[in-house]
């Protein structure tokens, strides 16, 4: 839970602030939103910055998560994030806790190229219906729509940052080379469709996670130009 807290408080911060502000910066001067594929490449960039800042709290997490699944002997026993943190960086490099970081970012980037911009769009096409006001409502319809999206998208790069991140040295050499020998292997020895395996639990737990995301930060944005841009 601590590893999983630090993430969203470095990784989802700083990709929604980015994204929210080059939303704005790139917009029209009458408010209206920049084309699809601006918002894409918007997505694309405040991924990558966000990734790169999560990525310490991320590999924390992976191998926390993990770590029960591991024979007695090969846990790693970490008691929290930040005891997690200093043991990786005290044994095994600071480096270390960039590890995966490539993939990393690479996900992010899938991620929130589909989910900001497909949220972003989803909610444009539900305003110019005319059937929806700007409200919770709308942004819950959009928010699922997004949350769709971004489980077909992102689960293959999921499966690539995960494996990576928990991979084990065997025999002096790491289990996987790079992200392309991840899949390589899972299409081979699992399948094609072994990249979605678990669609509807991983939806289960992204979709709701989408929803309350941008709910919060809708409502937030209003209270902040209410209380301090109107003033």
């Amino acid at each position: 839970l601590s590893a999983g807290l630090l993430r969203q408080a470095t990784y989802t911060t700083t990709r929604l602030g980015i994204y929210s502000v080059l939303l704005e910066r790139f917009g029209g001067a009458d408010g209206t939103p920049p084309p699809f594929l601006a918002k894409a490449a918007m997505g694309m960039t405040a991924g990558a910055a966000g990734a790169f800042v999560g990525t310490p709290a991320e590999v924390a997490l992976i191998r926390m998560t993990a770590d029960g699944r591991l024979p007695p002997g090969e846990r790693r026993g970490y008691r929290n994030v930040f005891d997690a943190l200093v043991r990786m960086a005290r044994e095994e490099g600071v480096l270390t806790l960039w590890r995966g970081c490539i993939p990393t970012m690479a996900r992010a980037v899938v991620v929130n190229a589909a989910q900001l911009a497909s949220y972003s769009q989803s909610k444009q096409f539900l305003l110019d219906s005319g059937h929806f006001r700007d409200d919770i409502l709308c942004h819950f319809c959009a928010s699922m729509i997004s949350g769709l999206v971004t489980t077909a998208a992102s689960m293959p790069v999921d499966i690539v940052k995960t494996r990576i991140q928990n991979m084990r040295t065997i025999d002096g050499k790491p289990e996987y080379r790079n992200g392309l020998d991840v899949l390589l292997k899972v299409v081979r020895y699992e399948g094609f469709f072994s990249l979605w395996k678990g669609f509807t639990p991983y939806y289960a737990r992204l979709g709701p996670h989408t929803v309350l995301t941008f709910i919060f930060l809708e409502q937030m944005n209003k209270w902040y130009q209410r209380l301090f841009l109107s003033a």
